[in-house]
Protein backbone atom coordinates (compact mmCIF):
# COMPACT_ATOMS: atom_id res chain seq x y z
CA UNK A 1 0.00 0.00 0.00
CA UNK A 2 1.07 3.38 -1.06
CA UNK A 3 2.30 5.85 2.14
CA UNK A 4 2.32 9.12 -0.37
CA UNK A 5 -0.46 12.04 0.93
CA UNK A 6 -3.72 10.90 -0.13
CA UNK A 7 -5.61 13.39 -2.17
CA UNK A 8 -8.13 15.65 -0.41
CA UNK A 9 -11.63 15.47 -1.74
CA UNK A 10 -11.27 18.78 -3.81
CA UNK A 11 -8.28 17.48 -5.11
CA UNK A 12 -8.95 13.81 -5.96
CA UNK A 13 -12.24 13.88 -8.37
CA UNK A 14 -14.99 11.75 -9.48
CA UNK A 15 -12.42 8.84 -10.59
CA UNK A 16 -10.67 8.32 -7.34
CA UNK A 17 -13.97 8.17 -5.99
CA UNK A 18 -15.26 5.33 -7.63
CA UNK A 19 -11.68 3.16 -7.91
CA UNK A 20 -11.45 2.70 -4.73
CA UNK A 21 -14.80 0.40 -5.08
CA UNK A 22 -13.69 -2.07 -7.84
CA UNK A 23 -11.80 -3.53 -5.21
CA UNK A 24 -13.15 -6.33 -3.17
CA UNK A 25 -13.49 -4.83 -0.12
CA UNK A 26 -14.71 -1.17 -1.53
CA UNK A 27 -16.94 -3.31 -3.50
CA UNK A 28 -18.52 -4.88 -0.81
CA UNK A 29 -18.83 -1.72 1.57
CA UNK A 30 -20.73 -0.28 -1.63
CA UNK A 31 -23.00 -3.33 -2.03
CA UNK A 32 -23.63 -3.48 1.58
CA UNK A 33 -24.34 -0.04 1.61
CA UNK A 34 -26.64 0.06 -1.21
CA UNK A 35 -28.81 -3.32 0.57
CA UNK A 36 -28.93 -0.89 3.51
CA UNK A 37 -30.83 1.81 1.64
CA UNK A 38 -32.94 -0.51 -0.12
CA UNK A 39 -35.41 -3.46 0.12
CA UNK A 40 -33.86 -5.42 -2.17
CA UNK A 41 -32.06 -8.78 -1.27
CA UNK A 42 -28.75 -9.17 -0.85
CA UNK A 43 -28.18 -12.46 -3.38
CA UNK A 44 -29.89 -10.57 -5.84
CA UNK A 45 -27.30 -7.44 -5.63
CA UNK A 46 -24.47 -10.20 -5.39
CA UNK A 47 -25.71 -11.77 -8.57
CA UNK A 48 -26.10 -8.19 -10.46
CA UNK A 49 -22.54 -7.39 -9.22
CA UNK A 50 -20.58 -10.92 -10.13
CA UNK A 51 -22.19 -10.11 -13.61
CA UNK A 52 -20.62 -6.82 -14.26
CA UNK A 53 -17.56 -6.86 -12.07
CA UNK A 54 -14.24 -7.36 -13.96
CA UNK A 55 -12.71 -8.55 -10.33
CA UNK A 56 -10.61 -11.74 -10.31
CA UNK A 57 -12.13 -14.88 -9.42
CA UNK A 58 -10.54 -14.75 -5.88
CA UNK A 59 -11.16 -11.06 -5.12
CA UNK A 60 -15.02 -11.73 -6.00
CA UNK A 61 -14.57 -14.55 -3.43
CA UNK A 62 -14.00 -12.66 -1.01
CA UNK A 63 -15.92 -9.76 -2.00
CA UNK A 64 -18.64 -12.52 -1.67
CA UNK A 65 -17.61 -13.42 1.66
CA UNK A 66 -17.34 -10.40 3.10
CA UNK A 67 -21.19 -9.11 2.40
CA UNK A 68 -22.81 -12.47 3.39
CA UNK A 69 -20.72 -12.77 6.32
CA UNK A 70 -20.96 -9.05 7.37
CA UNK A 71 -25.43 -9.43 6.86
CA UNK A 72 -25.09 -13.15 8.56
CA UNK A 73 -23.65 -11.75 11.39
CA UNK A 74 -24.72 -8.23 11.85
CA UNK A 75 -26.41 -7.75 15.06
CA UNK A 76 -23.09 -8.91 16.62
CA UNK A 77 -20.59 -6.99 14.60
CA UNK A 78 -22.60 -4.32 15.75
CA UNK A 79 -23.14 -4.86 19.31
CA UNK A 80 -19.30 -4.83 19.01
CA UNK A 81 -18.84 -1.47 17.42
CA UNK A 82 -21.38 0.27 20.02
CA UNK A 83 -19.45 -0.56 22.47
CA UNK A 84 -16.25 1.23 20.91
CA UNK A 85 -17.81 3.85 18.70
CA UNK A 86 -18.01 7.50 20.37
CA UNK A 87 -21.19 8.83 19.86
CA UNK A 88 -23.93 6.97 18.22
CA UNK A 89 -22.99 4.20 15.81
CA UNK A 90 -26.56 3.37 14.04
CA UNK A 91 -26.54 6.90 13.43
CA UNK A 92 -23.42 7.38 11.60
CA UNK A 93 -22.55 7.37 7.20
CA UNK A 94 -23.84 4.21 5.88
CA UNK A 95 -20.17 3.89 4.09
CA UNK A 96 -17.87 4.32 7.12
CA UNK A 97 -20.83 1.54 9.13
CA UNK A 98 -19.68 -0.81 6.61
CA UNK A 99 -16.24 -0.05 6.17
CA UNK A 100 -16.32 -1.00 10.25
CA UNK A 101 -18.33 -3.65 9.65
CA UNK A 102 -16.28 -5.42 7.01
CA UNK A 103 -13.14 -5.00 9.08
CA UNK A 104 -14.10 -6.21 12.37
CA UNK A 105 -15.99 -8.92 10.51
CA UNK A 106 -12.28 -10.10 9.28
CA UNK A 107 -11.06 -9.51 12.08
CA UNK A 108 -13.39 -11.86 14.37
CA UNK A 109 -14.12 -14.71 11.49
CA UNK A 110 -11.23 -14.27 8.59
CA UNK A 111 -8.72 -16.04 10.41
CA UNK A 112 -5.76 -15.98 7.39
CA UNK A 113 -6.66 -12.25 7.07
CA UNK A 114 -4.26 -10.22 9.64
CA UNK A 115 -6.07 -7.41 11.28
CA UNK A 116 -3.54 -4.72 10.88
CA UNK A 117 -4.58 -5.45 6.94
CA UNK A 118 -8.35 -5.61 7.37
CA UNK A 119 -8.14 -1.94 9.45
CA UNK A 120 -5.88 -0.91 6.29
CA UNK A 121 -8.02 -1.63 3.95
CA UNK A 122 -11.25 0.01 5.34
CA UNK A 123 -9.44 2.96 6.78
CA UNK A 124 -8.20 3.52 3.26
CA UNK A 125 -11.53 2.89 1.75
CA UNK A 126 -12.83 6.11 3.72
CA UNK A 127 -9.72 8.26 3.53
CA UNK A 128 -10.34 8.51 -0.46
CA UNK A 129 -14.08 8.72 -0.32
CA UNK A 130 -14.68 10.47 3.01
CA UNK A 131 -11.40 12.70 3.60
CA UNK A 132 -9.46 12.53 7.02
CA UNK A 133 -11.19 12.86 9.45
CA UNK A 134 -13.56 10.12 8.61
CA UNK A 135 -10.58 7.95 8.13
CA UNK A 136 -9.80 8.62 11.83
CA UNK A 137 -12.89 7.74 13.47
CA UNK A 138 -12.25 4.22 11.63
CA UNK A 139 -8.75 3.67 12.68
CA UNK A 140 -9.50 4.74 16.65
CA UNK A 141 -12.26 2.74 16.79
CA UNK A 142 -10.96 -0.64 15.09
CA UNK A 143 -7.55 0.03 16.57
CA UNK A 144 -8.83 0.12 19.95
CA UNK A 145 -11.03 -3.19 19.40
CA UNK A 146 -8.17 -4.87 18.04
CA UNK A 147 -6.33 -4.15 21.40
CA UNK A 148 -9.25 -5.29 23.74
CA UNK A 149 -10.74 -8.04 21.44
CA UNK A 150 -9.88 -10.72 23.82
CA UNK A 151 -12.17 -8.48 26.93
CA UNK A 152 -15.28 -8.07 24.42
CA UNK A 153 -18.19 -8.81 26.57
CA UNK A 154 -21.55 -10.04 25.41
CA UNK A 155 -25.32 -10.12 27.11
CA UNK A 156 -25.07 -12.84 30.19
CA UNK A 157 -27.36 -15.50 29.27
CA UNK A 158 -27.96 -16.02 32.72
CA UNK A 159 -29.07 -12.93 32.79
CA UNK A 160 -31.23 -12.67 29.69
CA UNK A 161 -31.08 -15.62 27.34
CA UNK A 162 -33.07 -14.66 24.55
CA UNK A 163 -30.86 -11.14 24.19
CA UNK A 164 -27.74 -13.46 24.73
CA UNK A 165 -28.46 -15.70 22.11
CA UNK A 166 -29.57 -12.69 19.57
CA UNK A 167 -26.33 -11.17 19.72
CA UNK A 168 -24.15 -14.02 19.85
CA UNK A 169 -25.33 -16.13 16.86
CA UNK A 170 -26.59 -12.82 15.29
CA UNK A 171 -30.60 -13.24 15.35
CA UNK A 172 -33.84 -10.98 15.52
CA UNK A 173 -35.05 -11.70 19.03
CA UNK A 174 -38.69 -12.70 17.82
CA UNK A 175 -36.71 -15.78 16.25
CA UNK A 176 -34.74 -16.57 19.25
CA UNK A 177 -37.98 -16.16 21.22
CA UNK A 178 -39.76 -18.53 19.19
CA UNK A 179 -37.02 -20.94 19.20
CA UNK A 180 -36.48 -21.17 22.67
CA UNK A 181 -40.31 -21.72 23.12
CA UNK A 182 -40.68 -24.24 20.34
CA UNK A 183 -37.21 -25.83 21.11
CA UNK A 184 -35.51 -25.43 24.32
CA UNK A 185 -32.43 -23.88 25.39
CA UNK A 186 -30.11 -26.60 23.79
CA UNK A 187 -32.13 -27.35 20.59
CA UNK A 188 -32.80 -23.54 19.95
CA UNK A 189 -28.77 -23.03 20.43
CA UNK A 190 -27.82 -25.66 18.06
CA UNK A 191 -30.30 -24.17 14.95
CA UNK A 192 -28.88 -21.34 15.50
CA UNK A 193 -25.60 -22.27 14.90
CA UNK A 194 -26.34 -24.08 12.42
CA UNK A 195 -28.21 -21.00 10.37
CA UNK A 196 -24.67 -19.44 10.39
CA UNK A 197 -23.01 -22.18 8.77
CA UNK A 198 -21.77 -20.89 5.46
CA UNK A 199 -23.99 -22.74 3.15
CA UNK A 200 -23.12 -25.79 0.95
CA UNK A 201 -24.13 -26.28 -2.88
CA UNK A 202 -26.58 -29.94 -3.13
CA UNK A 203 -25.75 -31.35 -6.53
CA UNK A 204 -28.57 -34.03 -7.35
CA UNK A 205 -27.74 -36.72 -9.62
CA UNK A 206 -30.08 -37.26 -12.73
CA UNK A 207 -30.61 -40.64 -12.91
CA UNK A 208 -32.11 -40.35 -16.76
CA UNK A 209 -28.82 -39.52 -17.66
CA UNK A 210 -25.64 -40.47 -15.30
CA UNK A 211 -25.94 -42.70 -11.60
CA UNK A 212 -24.68 -41.87 -7.82
CA UNK A 213 -21.61 -43.86 -8.72
CA UNK A 214 -20.84 -41.66 -11.84
CA UNK A 215 -21.23 -38.64 -10.10
CA UNK A 216 -19.12 -39.84 -7.00
CA UNK A 217 -16.65 -40.19 -9.58
CA UNK A 218 -15.87 -37.24 -11.33
CA UNK A 219 -16.26 -35.17 -8.27
CA UNK A 220 -13.45 -37.03 -6.85
CA UNK A 221 -11.28 -36.94 -10.66
CA UNK A 222 -11.96 -33.39 -10.12
CA UNK A 223 -10.51 -33.03 -6.58
CA UNK A 224 -13.57 -31.34 -5.51
CA UNK A 225 -14.17 -32.00 -1.99
CA UNK A 226 -17.73 -33.23 -1.56
CA UNK A 227 -20.19 -34.82 1.46
CA UNK A 228 -23.17 -37.22 0.47
CA UNK A 229 -26.50 -36.30 2.32
CA UNK A 230 -27.44 -38.01 5.28
CA UNK A 231 -30.86 -38.04 4.20
CA UNK A 232 -31.49 -38.34 0.42
CA UNK A 233 -29.71 -40.65 -1.21
CA UNK A 234 -28.27 -39.59 -4.54
CA UNK A 235 -27.65 -35.98 -3.03
CA UNK A 236 -23.74 -34.62 -2.87
CA UNK A 237 -23.07 -31.52 -0.60
CA UNK A 238 -20.20 -29.60 -2.14
CA UNK A 239 -18.06 -28.04 0.60
CA UNK A 240 -15.60 -25.91 -1.34
CA UNK A 241 -17.20 -23.28 -2.84
CA UNK A 242 -17.20 -23.21 -6.82
CA UNK A 243 -19.48 -21.76 -9.76
CA UNK A 244 -21.34 -24.74 -10.61
CA UNK A 245 -21.72 -23.92 -14.49
CA UNK A 246 -17.90 -24.82 -14.75
CA UNK A 247 -18.37 -28.41 -13.92
CA UNK A 248 -19.03 -30.61 -16.94
CA UNK A 249 -21.33 -32.75 -14.92
CA UNK A 250 -23.66 -30.10 -14.15
CA UNK A 251 -23.54 -28.29 -18.08
CA UNK A 252 -24.37 -31.74 -19.49
CA UNK A 253 -27.25 -32.44 -16.93
CA UNK A 254 -26.24 -35.02 -15.00
CA UNK A 255 -26.71 -33.39 -11.78
CA UNK A 256 -29.36 -30.27 -10.99
CA UNK A 257 -29.03 -28.02 -8.16
CA UNK A 258 -31.45 -28.80 -5.52
CA UNK A 259 -31.31 -29.20 -1.65
CA UNK A 260 -32.14 -32.46 0.05
CA UNK A 261 -35.27 -31.48 1.58
CA UNK A 262 -36.76 -30.18 -1.53
CA UNK A 263 -35.68 -33.83 -3.10
CA UNK A 264 -37.62 -35.11 -0.45
CA UNK A 265 -40.71 -33.59 -1.22
CA UNK A 266 -40.61 -34.89 -4.86
CA UNK A 267 -40.22 -38.81 -3.09
CA UNK A 268 -43.43 -37.89 -1.02
CA UNK A 269 -44.88 -37.06 -3.78
CA UNK A 270 -44.02 -40.32 -5.46
CA UNK A 271 -44.79 -39.53 -9.57
CA UNK A 272 -44.94 -42.35 -11.71
CA UNK A 273 -44.80 -42.71 -15.48
CA UNK A 274 -47.76 -42.01 -17.44
CA UNK A 275 -49.34 -39.02 -14.25
CA UNK A 276 -50.19 -35.82 -15.04
CA UNK A 277 -48.80 -33.57 -12.71
CA UNK A 278 -49.38 -30.29 -12.01
CA UNK A 279 -46.44 -27.93 -10.09
CA UNK A 280 -47.96 -24.76 -8.80
CA UNK A 281 -45.48 -22.12 -8.31
CA UNK A 282 -43.09 -23.99 -9.97
CA UNK A 283 -39.98 -21.20 -10.71
CA UNK A 284 -36.73 -22.23 -11.17
CA UNK A 285 -38.84 -25.52 -11.63
CA UNK A 286 -36.26 -28.15 -9.65
CA UNK A 287 -39.50 -30.05 -8.50
CA UNK A 288 -40.75 -30.31 -11.97
CA UNK A 289 -37.85 -31.22 -13.50
CA UNK A 290 -37.30 -33.94 -10.38
CA UNK A 291 -40.98 -35.30 -10.94
CA UNK A 292 -39.79 -35.44 -14.67
CA UNK A 293 -37.01 -37.74 -13.94
CA UNK A 294 -38.91 -39.93 -11.59
CA UNK A 295 -41.79 -40.37 -14.23
CA UNK A 296 -39.01 -41.46 -16.69
CA UNK A 297 -40.30 -38.54 -18.69
CA UNK A 298 -43.42 -40.26 -19.70
CA UNK A 299 -46.92 -38.88 -18.86
CA UNK A 300 -47.44 -34.87 -18.46
CA UNK A 301 -45.88 -32.28 -16.25
CA UNK A 302 -47.58 -28.36 -16.30
CA UNK A 303 -45.20 -26.07 -14.72
CA UNK A 304 -46.72 -22.87 -13.65
CA UNK A 305 -45.20 -19.85 -12.44
CA UNK A 306 -47.39 -16.59 -11.66
CA UNK A 307 -43.95 -14.19 -13.66
CA UNK A 308 -43.57 -14.31 -17.34
CA UNK A 309 -39.85 -13.40 -17.00
CA UNK A 310 -39.15 -16.87 -14.88
CA UNK A 311 -40.64 -19.00 -17.47
CA UNK A 312 -37.45 -19.54 -18.90
CA UNK A 313 -35.59 -20.85 -16.09
CA UNK A 314 -37.89 -23.56 -15.63
CA UNK A 315 -37.74 -24.17 -19.97
CA UNK A 316 -33.37 -23.84 -19.15
CA UNK A 317 -33.61 -26.52 -16.45
CA UNK A 318 -35.97 -29.14 -18.00
CA UNK A 319 -33.67 -28.53 -21.42
CA UNK A 320 -30.15 -29.37 -19.13
CA UNK A 321 -32.07 -32.51 -17.83
CA UNK A 322 -33.25 -33.72 -20.89
CA UNK A 323 -36.91 -34.09 -19.96
CA UNK A 324 -39.55 -33.43 -22.86
CA UNK A 325 -42.68 -33.73 -20.67
CA UNK A 326 -42.65 -30.53 -19.01
CA UNK A 327 -44.62 -27.56 -20.41
CA UNK A 328 -43.85 -24.26 -18.51
CA UNK A 329 -46.63 -22.06 -18.66
CA UNK A 330 -47.27 -18.47 -17.48
CA UNK A 331 -50.45 -18.13 -14.58
CA UNK A 332 -51.58 -17.37 -10.90
CA UNK A 333 -51.71 -20.72 -8.63
CA UNK A 334 -55.00 -19.36 -7.16
CA UNK A 335 -56.79 -19.00 -10.46
CA UNK A 336 -54.95 -22.06 -12.64
CA UNK A 337 -57.64 -23.98 -14.93
CA UNK A 338 -57.11 -27.17 -16.20
CA UNK A 339 -58.85 -28.82 -18.69
CA UNK A 340 -58.54 -31.99 -17.03
CA UNK A 341 -57.86 -33.18 -13.64
CA UNK A 342 -54.38 -34.03 -12.38
CA UNK A 343 -52.85 -37.62 -10.69
CA UNK A 344 -50.42 -35.24 -8.56
CA UNK A 345 -50.44 -31.42 -7.86
CA UNK A 346 -47.46 -29.86 -6.66
CA UNK A 347 -48.17 -27.00 -4.08
CA UNK A 348 -44.73 -25.43 -3.62
CA UNK A 349 -45.61 -22.81 -1.76
CA UNK A 350 -44.76 -18.90 -1.16
CA UNK A 351 -43.22 -18.59 1.75
CA UNK A 352 -41.24 -16.37 4.18
CA UNK A 353 -37.62 -18.81 3.44
CA UNK A 354 -37.08 -18.61 6.99
CA UNK A 355 -35.55 -22.21 6.79
CA UNK A 356 -32.86 -20.82 4.48
CA UNK A 357 -31.20 -18.65 6.65
CA UNK A 358 -27.75 -20.05 5.46
CA UNK A 359 -28.09 -19.54 2.03
CA UNK A 360 -29.94 -16.16 2.48
CA UNK A 361 -29.38 -14.65 5.79
CA UNK A 362 -30.72 -11.01 4.55
CA UNK A 363 -33.76 -12.75 5.24
CA UNK A 364 -33.77 -12.83 9.38
CA UNK A 365 -33.61 -9.25 9.33
CA UNK A 366 -36.08 -8.68 6.60
CA UNK A 367 -38.74 -10.83 8.04
CA UNK A 368 -41.08 -10.32 10.89
CA UNK A 369 -43.92 -12.26 12.65
CA UNK A 370 -46.32 -10.36 10.75
CA UNK A 371 -45.17 -11.43 7.39
CA UNK A 372 -45.49 -15.10 8.98
CA UNK A 373 -48.79 -14.69 9.35
CA UNK A 374 -49.68 -12.80 5.49
CA UNK A 375 -47.90 -15.94 4.13
CA UNK A 376 -50.10 -18.33 5.95
CA UNK A 377 -53.18 -16.55 4.32
CA UNK A 378 -51.64 -16.51 0.39
CA UNK A 379 -50.62 -20.23 1.22
CA UNK A 380 -54.18 -21.67 2.25
CA UNK A 381 -55.81 -20.03 -0.84
CA UNK A 382 -53.40 -21.95 -3.04
CA UNK A 383 -53.92 -24.88 -1.68
CA UNK A 384 -57.77 -24.56 -1.21
CA UNK A 385 -57.83 -23.77 -4.77
CA UNK A 386 -55.44 -26.62 -5.92
CA UNK A 387 -58.31 -29.04 -4.75
CA UNK A 388 -60.42 -28.13 -7.42
CA UNK A 389 -57.19 -29.57 -9.50
CA UNK A 390 -56.78 -33.04 -8.36
CA UNK A 391 -59.53 -36.13 -9.68
CA UNK A 392 -60.73 -38.69 -7.18
CA UNK A 393 -57.86 -40.69 -5.74
CA UNK A 394 -55.38 -37.98 -6.37
CA UNK A 395 -52.68 -36.40 -4.64
CA UNK A 396 -51.43 -33.10 -3.22
CA UNK A 397 -48.37 -32.04 -1.74
CA UNK A 398 -47.73 -29.13 -0.03
CA UNK A 399 -44.68 -27.89 0.57
CA UNK A 400 -42.39 -24.88 2.29
CA UNK A 401 -38.95 -23.94 2.66
CA UNK A 402 -39.93 -22.51 6.01
CA UNK A 403 -39.96 -24.33 10.04
CA UNK A 404 -42.69 -22.43 11.08
CA UNK A 405 -46.10 -23.46 12.13
CA UNK A 406 -48.37 -20.97 11.06
CA UNK A 407 -46.96 -21.80 7.57
CA UNK A 408 -46.51 -25.38 7.34
CA UNK A 409 -49.04 -27.89 9.65
CA UNK A 410 -51.29 -24.76 10.80
CA UNK A 411 -51.93 -24.35 6.92
CA UNK A 412 -52.71 -28.18 6.28
CA UNK A 413 -55.07 -28.52 9.91
CA UNK A 414 -57.29 -25.64 8.12
CA UNK A 415 -57.21 -26.86 4.58
CA UNK A 416 -58.80 -30.55 6.30
CA UNK A 417 -61.03 -29.12 8.49
CA UNK A 418 -62.84 -27.14 5.08
CA UNK A 419 -62.11 -30.30 2.95
CA UNK A 420 -63.66 -33.25 4.51
CA UNK A 421 -62.58 -34.61 0.59
CA UNK A 422 -59.20 -35.00 1.86
CA UNK A 423 -57.22 -36.87 4.24
CA UNK A 424 -53.34 -36.63 5.34
CA UNK A 425 -51.34 -39.68 4.27
CA UNK A 426 -48.73 -40.74 6.17
CA UNK A 427 -45.02 -39.48 5.38
CA UNK A 428 -43.56 -42.15 7.12
CA UNK A 429 -45.30 -44.22 4.67
CA UNK A 430 -42.77 -43.41 1.74
CA UNK A 431 -40.23 -41.40 3.24
CA UNK A 432 -37.20 -42.43 6.33
CA UNK A 433 -38.58 -42.00 9.91
CA UNK A 434 -35.16 -39.77 10.64
CA UNK A 435 -37.20 -36.72 8.38
CA UNK A 436 -40.66 -37.47 8.99
CA UNK A 437 -42.80 -36.01 12.36
CA UNK A 438 -46.61 -36.55 13.57
CA UNK A 439 -47.34 -37.57 9.82
CA UNK A 440 -45.18 -34.81 7.97
CA UNK A 441 -41.97 -34.45 5.89
CA UNK A 442 -39.79 -31.86 8.07
CA UNK A 443 -36.00 -30.96 7.98
CA UNK A 444 -33.56 -29.02 10.00
CA UNK A 445 -30.07 -27.33 9.51
CA UNK A 446 -28.92 -28.24 12.34
CA UNK A 447 -30.17 -32.20 12.49
CA UNK A 448 -29.96 -32.96 8.85
CA UNK A 449 -27.38 -30.74 6.86
CA UNK A 450 -30.09 -29.44 4.73
CA UNK A 451 -32.18 -26.21 4.63
CA UNK A 452 -35.41 -26.31 7.14
CA UNK A 453 -38.43 -27.47 5.03
CA UNK A 454 -41.83 -29.31 5.64
CA UNK A 455 -43.90 -30.81 3.36
CA UNK A 456 -47.32 -32.94 3.62
CA UNK A 457 -49.39 -35.44 1.32
CA UNK A 458 -53.02 -35.04 1.18
CA UNK A 459 -55.13 -37.46 -0.91
CA UNK A 460 -58.39 -37.13 -2.34
CA UNK A 461 -60.74 -39.90 -0.89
Amino acid sequence: MSNEQAPTPSQRGDSADQSVFETARGTAVKLLSRYESSDSYIDKLLDAELRRSELSAVDKALMTELVNGVVRWQSRLDWVLTGFYHGEFAKCLPIVRNALRIALYQMVFLSKIPAPAAINESVEIIKRVKGERHSGIVNGVLRNILRNIQNIRYPVKEENLVLHHSILYAHPQWIVRRYVERYGEEESELLLAANNHRPMLTLRVNTLKSSTEAVRQALTEAEIKFEESPIHDGSFLITSLRDVKSLTIFTDGHVSVQDASASLAVRLAAPEPGMRVYDLCSAPGGKAVYAAELMQDTGTVVALEKYDSKLHLIRDNANRAGVSIISAQHGDAREFTAKEPADLVLVDAPCTGLGTLSKKPDIKWRRSIEDIRQMSALQYNILHHAASLVKSGGTIVYSTCTIEPEENEDVVRRFLEQHSEFELVPAENFLPESVTEHGFLRTYPHRHRSDGAFAARLRRR
